[in-house]
């Protein structure tokens, strides 16, 4: 082997190196590494789409019968302030922010995961109007759904079931509204992974996904 060979060698054994830790990085932080074309290695050819929303939704979920829930009202607020107002049959009031109504849809899908064995239990389950379906169902399921790292969520909600979480066909048809501009209000900004021109990028707004 020639000295020119064996630094070629040491050379792509190092960008494989960089590669692999910017992979292992990149992964663990959700992003979908792009094909390598070409039989390039230089890292700044790797890029990114990161997918923010300017708009969320808020919910309003009303306890009709011990146990028993369903959507009142939905409508599109600032992507910061989504959350799920909850009013209980005592009169109680509770407020969920999207981590937590998280929580309660994640502890939702192992109890039916548990529950696999019995099929009579996943049909009572699945048209269960519990607070976690309805979470799961309604527009916060569907904001939580939107991102990368829950995506998993929209495997388990049927759209052509969501109608019975809501009230009435009006709160519904409303509903469909907000998710629409939640939609509208999606940018996506492509981002080289690094490299000398740093982490800059182009952003664009769409309203597909």
């Amino acid at each position: 082997m020639t000295p020119q060979r064996n630094g070629s060698f040491i050379r792509r054994a190092k960008d494989i190196t960089i590669s692999s830790t910017l992979a292992l990085a990149m992964l663990a932080s959700g992003v979908v590494l792009p094909s390598c074309e070409g039989g390039q290695d230089n890292e700044a050819d790797y890029s990114y789409d990161e997918t923010t929303y300017a708009k969320g939704i808020r919910s309003y979920i009303k306890e009709v019968s011990p146990g028993e829930f369903k959507i009142t009202d939905e409508e599109t607020v600032e992507y910061d302030q989504s959350e799920a107002i909850v009013s209980y049959l005592d009169g109680t009031t509770r407020t969920l922010n999207p981590d937590a109504a998280k929580r309660l849809i994640d502890e939702e899908i192992k109890t039916q995961s548990d529950s696999t064995s019995n099929k009579e239990g996943e049909r009572q389950n699945y048209r269960s109007s519990g607070l976690s379906n309805v979470l799961l169902y309604g527009g916060m399921g569907y904001l939580l759904g939107r991102n990368s790292g829950n995506s998993y969520m929209n495997s388990y909600r049927n759209n052509n079931q969501s109608g019975q979480y809501y009230s009435d066909p009006r709160t519904y048809q409303k509903a469909q509204s907000a998710r629409s501009a939640m939609r509208a209000s999606r940018t996506v900004t492509a981002r080289p992974s690094g490299g000398r021109s740093g982490f800059f990028g182009r952003s664009r707004s769409s309203s597909g996904g």
